[in-house]
């Protein structure tokens, strides 16, 4: 006979490959692994319905992790287990943080497509776990997170924050880490939905909030001496892609995914796929002139924005070079592509455009202009009313 429950009788017990368990409950038992070098760690076992028997690992024997920590958590551990959740992927992997994202990929790929799922993909491949290679004309690191390899059923709101902090120390503005942190918050929902963690383990990343008051870059309007101080500061690939929606007000992911074909030199317009399907638009003279210049001696599958290195833009890769750009030119703190977008806006409503038109062009629901940007529409009305002279 033996005993575990004390760190005294664990401390005459010897060395053997296997653990001493102890009956917990029917089917469930918790263990206590003795090391050569007299330590010890705590482990749980379960024995399924179909007979199976599942080991799980549970940690070292501590002062702070000891017998009643460990009956505690494995407890916790086999109602999990009867619940479904095995804490694992379907390939036998811990159920980490990483498991959890590229299982959300595999999922959007599945209910949206390749487009919004190769978007996940690199966000977390910028933002969690990383990537293999570095891009040779930036030297970009896309290295993995810490968080990446949190088990889910560690996991706290601690990491969330430290993962947050660390985004914050890089420069990402408030508002881009709000819209990160719901893709990740996505993510960890459907590890919860698809029983790779138990549903409790949500209340962690619930209690982190979002940064209020963080919608400065889509507020922030550039004038005209601005937007050109902005592009001269800007070089290479990156100005390109300042310029294209500088001129023509459409997001910076539409842009960045338009292919040769797309851009008719003939008719001047241009054809963008975007979050409310696919619509052509004119172009003005300058913007004719930009694409014409980008299209240049590309076949029709060719994007007409590339990286520096000639390789596709990636979602946010021009995050970094945005940022520099707009310090290097002295513009409001805040400013991100989507500055160029909302200025545009602003600009085409004030020139006398309608909303309807405005949002044809961009992209973007009647609604939301009117919400966002009626009372420029309702300033120039006055003005035009002015000059109606009736009698």
């Amino acid at each position: 006979m033996f005993r575990i429950d004390t760190k005294a009788a664990r401390a005459k017990l010897g060395y053997r490959e296997g653990p001493y368990f102890i009956k917990i409950m029917r089917g469930r038992f918790l263990g206590f692994r003795k090391l050569r070098d007299g330590s010890g760690t705590w482990v749980a076992r379960a024995l399924g319905e179909n007979g199976v028997r599942r080991t799980t690992s549970l940690g070292d024997d501590t002062e702070q992790f000891s017998f009643d920590q460990a009956v505690e958590v494995a407890r916790a551990l086999f109602k999990n287990f009867d619940a479904g959740i095995t804490g694992e992927t379907g390939d036998g992997e811990p159920a980490t943080v990483e498991a959890a994202c590229r299982e959300y990929v595999a999922d959007r790929r599945r209910q949206k497509g390749e487009a919004t799922a190769n978007n996940a993909d690199k966000f977390f491949e910028r933002r969690i776990y990383g990537v293999a290679a570095k891009a040779p004309a930036t030297g970009w690191k896309h290295e993995p997170d810490p968080i990446a390899q949190v088990r889910l059923d560690k996991f706290r709101a601690k990491h969330l924050l430290d993962w947050r902090d660390r985004l914050v120390e890089d420069g990402l503005g408030r508002e881009s880490i709000n819209r990160e942190m719901t893709t990740l918050r996505a993510a960890l929902n459907l590890a919860v939905a698809n029983r790779l963690v138990g549903a409790d383990k949500a209340r962690e990343w619930r209690s982190v909030k979002p940064f209020k008051n963080a919608g400065s870059g889509r507020t922030i309007y550039l004038d005209r001496e601005q937007r050109k101080a902005f592009l001269k500061a800007a070089t290479g690939s990156v100005r390109n892609l300042i310029e294209a929606v500088m001129h023509t007000g459409a997001r910076p992911g539409e842009l960045v995914g338009a292919r040769r074909s797309a851009f008719d030199a003939r008719t001047g317009s241009l054809t963008l796929a975007g979050k409310t399907g696919a619509r052509s638009f004119p172009l003005s003279p300058a913007a004719v002139t930009l694409f014409k210049r980008l299209a240049e001696n590309k076949l029709p599958g060719a994007f007409l924005l590339t990286r520096d290195d000639g390789k596709p833009w990636g979602h946010s890769d021009w995050d970094e070079l945005i940022r520099d750009t707009a310090t290097k030119a002295g513009m409001p703190a805040g400013t991100v592509l989507y500055t160029l977008r909302h200025s545009w806006i602003t600009e085409a409503i004030t020139s006398g455009m309608s909303p309807l038109e405005v949002a044809r062009m961009v992209g973007t629901s009647l609604k939301m202009i009117d919400k966002t940007y009626g009372h420029l529409a309702l300033t120039t009305t006055r003005e035009r009313l002015a000059s109606i002279e009736m009698v």
